[in-house]
């Protein structure tokens, strides 16, 4: 009888280390040069209180300068910054969050994968943030919500954040103009409308 028990405790160990261990998911974020502390902590709180998540704070960076360009202002191509911080993704993180001041650009398309009109407009258009659905990689700049107060500019950064992630989690935009997930539609008031969180249907689908 002895015996059987110590063998059914031999098994019960066996089966409980043969159980593959839950990783949890961490966002590293990269503060480009000219963040504020404040702001970056800003962000982690957010995201560790919206989504659950831990952060991890990556070294300070400067903006690649592969990624800069002078088309018709001083920019950094959002594409290639994210592109970017996917090939350097420490084995320990599962997503990346850059966070700059600086202004960045994406090249915008129509349905038909063709330049949107007028093309001088949208071939380097100036953005908030940009982030694949689903991805890996999404960055975010306060160049564009700059307000007189910092509770609002700090809102709207936050909210950014949020969005972005959101995609790279693999939410699309959503048709309800308050929650976090709406579609800027190029418009800053978009974004000071909508709530610093998910609505009830993509807090379902991001779970």
């Amino acid at each position: 009888m002895r015996r059987f028990i110590l063998l059914a405790a031999f098994l019960v160990l066996l089966s409980c280390s043969e159980k593959p261990i839950q990783k949890e998911t961490v966002v590293g974020i990269i503060p480009y040069k000219g963040i504020s502390h404040e702001k970056v902590a800003m962000v982690q709180k957010s995201i560790k209180e919206y989504y659950g998540i831990e952060t991890k704070l990556l070294p300070e960076k400067e903006l690649p300068k592969t990624a800069f360009v002078n088309i018709k202002s001083p920019r950094y191509r959002a594409d290639s910054l994210i592109a970017i911080q996917q090939r350097i993704i420490p084995d320990s993180i599962d997503y990346i969050l850059g966070l700059t001041e600086s202004d960045i650009s994406v090249t915008k398309h129509d349905a038909n994968g063709k330049i949107k009109t007028p093309e001088w407009k949208y071939n380097d258009f100036g953005i908030m943030g940009l982030a694949y659905c689903p991805g890996k990689s999404c960055i975010v700049s306060g160049f564009r919500l700059k307000h007189k107060d910092k509770e609002v500019h700090f809102g709207r950064f936050k909210k950014v954040v949020i969005h972005e992630l959101g995609h790279n989690f693999g939410l699309p935009h959503c048709p309800n103009k308050k929650c976090v997930m709406t579609d800027a539609v190029e418009k800053i008031a978009t974004i000071d409308n909508a709530r610093p969180e998910l609505c009830s249907n993509c807090k379902s689908r991001i779970r």
